[in-house]
């Protein structure tokens, strides 16, 4: 398996300041309104420490009250600003989290096919789901809550200095220990919240692995099997999660007694200082109050920094997609015909041997051929590189020219469909499966697409027609088996592609669903050029002309009855499967 790539911490960075960039006005009303809130809290402090100067000064009632008023007056001030700071900010985290689900999807649907083969599905959908997710909350929530308590612990420590600099200094290095363990957990906290959501993508990747193999598993008697590969991919989960936990449990406690020191400090030295007459009782009682207030809104900052180390590294692998590979986009080259070139091809795959071995072949536009061999002899591989879906190791696939790889998706879809015995029938309507293949469709042409496959009948049976939904969940048709392949071939229809590359579309189909999908099938086919790759030799018998493939190597090329005469490999295959019908390759 290979896995999509990790965005660097600058590549992060960069992502994230281009997001603020793209709602800066609203970002900018969240901070002053978060400055504006925080001087209206540094108000009450300074009050109280008025009020016990003014009453060791012998003042009266009346200037106590109104000191008192105006620290009531201050404190809801203060809070209407943070609510209102709260509320804009998390229309920003709401409205920047649309965009990097947008962007998400966007790379995501760009991802050539053989590397979402390649990374698992599982991988992918963490990334969409969880990753996403926590992104979202960080913009939403901690972003917002960061920027309004580190606005707040800024202004307390700056009114300390204002006070007494040298309260204020002392107060500073009495957070020293907070700084330090902050600093030992954010040097492993990146790398321990990426191991974990790697690990969360490998349990669902062998979660989703398990399911979609049910049947394999079934009849393989693989169940112990894959019951340990999932217990294992659970394991890696467990020890990545007990990791970030143990960050969180030396990181907490640690900062909750960092937060004393500072309040000791100031009033040890402060009393120091009244005693000898260098500060006021009443600025001593100002400065412990506003580092006490610290406590606050530093336990915020330094909860959400926890926070946002979880949230940036999900964020490093949503924004990983931006380094992956990328679907060649639709340019200027245009196939000059039809016609499909193999040359000196050699393929091989991340993990294994080599599978094509210099294959040269030739199709000709309107040409029927068969590609038949044993298992393993690189027949589906070389289909793949028919259509587009991997790219030779060595060698070239061309299709009037032009590399089949360097067409982007929509000319290639005009060009070269692989059609093969596994269809996805996408939540939705049944004009939502179709108009996949032709956006610009209109009803007349699904309807004629669908007539064309035989699923017309059907279809108009549905509550709806066009507009029935389709799938699992409720009131919606769940489709079977030749349902599905014939709403695939009526998209093939659609796409009217000149070379359709079939992996045996019927290999797996029950005899009576298999009739009916070969049906639809010899309505598709007519005037395009076919290469069908072939398990039972019937196809290669009613091909134009038969490649057969041995251990990645193309032997013999040439007619059904030339390739019997010449009493090779194929003339055997066929001796084989003539004289025991039951035999498929």
């Amino acid at each position: 398996m290979t896995h999509l790539p990790v965005a660097e911490p600058t590549d992060v960075r960069r992502a994230a300041a281009g997001l603020v960039r793209a709602d800066r006005r609203p970002f900018a009303v969240v901070l002053g309104l978060n400055a504006l809130a925080a001087l209206a809290g540094l108000a009450g402090p300074w009050l109280l420490g008025r009020i016990v100067d003014e009453v060791r000064g012998g003042g009266g009632v009346d200037a106590v009250d109104r000191m008192a008023l105006a620290i009531l007056l201050c404190s809801l001030a203060q809070l209407l600003l943070a609510r209102w700071a709260r509320y804009v900010g998390h229309r920003f985290g709401e409205r920047t989290l649309a965009r990097v689900r947008e962007r998400y999807v966007d790379r995501a649907l760009a991802l050539p096919a053989s590397v979402v083969e390649r990374a698992g599905t599982g991988d992918l959908t963490t990334r969409g789901t969880a990753d996403v997710t926590a992104v979202g909350t960080t913009l939403r929530d901690a972003g917002p809550e960061l920027l309004v308590n580190a606005v707040q612990a800024l202004f307390l420590i700056g009114a300390v200095f204002v006070l007494d600099p040298l309260l204020g200094l002392v107060g500073v290095l009495g957070l020293t220990p907070a700084w330090v363990v902050l600093r030992w957990y954010l040097r492993r906290a990146r790398a321990a919240y990426l191991a974990e959501g790697a690990a969360n993508s490998g349990v669902a990747e062998s979660l989703a692995a398990t399911v979609s193999g049910a049947r394999t598993v079934e009849a393989f008697g693989l169940a112990e099997r894959r019951v340990e590969t999932n217990r294992a991919a659970l394991e890696v989960s467990r020890r990545t999660r007990f990791r970030t936990l143990f960050l969180r449990s030396v990181f907490f406690p640690a900062v909750d007694v960092s937060y004393v020191l500072p309040v000791a400090g100031v009033l040890l030295l402060g009393g120091v200082l009244h005693a000898h007459g260098s500060a006021s009782l009443g600025a001593v009682v100002s400065c412990a109050v506003y580092l006490q207030q610290l406590a606050g809104p530093l336990d915020e900052v330094l909860m959400r920094v926890e926070q946002l180390q979880a949230g940036a590294a999900s964020f490093a692998r949503v924004e990983g997609l931006a380094g992956a590979p990328r679907a060649a986009a639709d340019g200027s080259a245009v196939p000059a015909d039809d016609r499909i070139d193999v040359s000196g091809v050699r393929y091989a795959y991340d993990r294994g041997g080599e599978v094509l071995r210099g294959v040269d072949l030739t199709v000709r536009p309107g040409e029927r051929l068969a590609v038949v061999g044993p298992s393993g002899a690189g027949k589906t591989t070389l289909s793949r590189l028919l259509a587009g879906v991997d790219a030779p190791t060595e060698g070239s696939v061309t299709v009037g020219g032009v590399p089949v790889v360097a067409l982007g998706p929509e000319r290639l879809r005009r060009q070269v469909v692989l059609v093969t015995q596994e269809h996805h029938v996408f939540l939705g309507t049944v004009r939502d499966n179709l108009l996949i293949a032709e956006p610009a469709a209109t009803d007349d042409a699904l309807w004629a697409a669908l007539a064309a496959v035989g699923a017309e009948g059907w279809v108009r049976e549905l509550p709806g027609g066009l507009g029935a939904e389709l799938g699992a969940k409720e009131h919606a048709h769940a489709t079977d088996g030749s349902q599905a392949q014939q709403l695939a071939l009526a998209r093939v229809v659609l796409a009217d592609p000149h070379t359709l590359i079939l992996d045996e579309a019927t290999a797996l189909l029950d005899p009576t669903t298999a009739r009916h999908t070969e049906q639809a099938l010899a309505a598709v086919l007519k005037g395009r050029t076919v290469i069908a790759i072939a398990h039972r030799l019937h196809t290669a018998h009613d091909a134009d002309r038969v490649a057969v493939m041995e251990g990645g190597l193309l032997t013999e090329l040439g007619t059904h009855d030339e390739l019997v005469a010449a009493g090779g490999a194929y003339a055997a295959l066929w001796g084989s499967w003539h004289g025991e019908p039951s035999a498929g390759y």
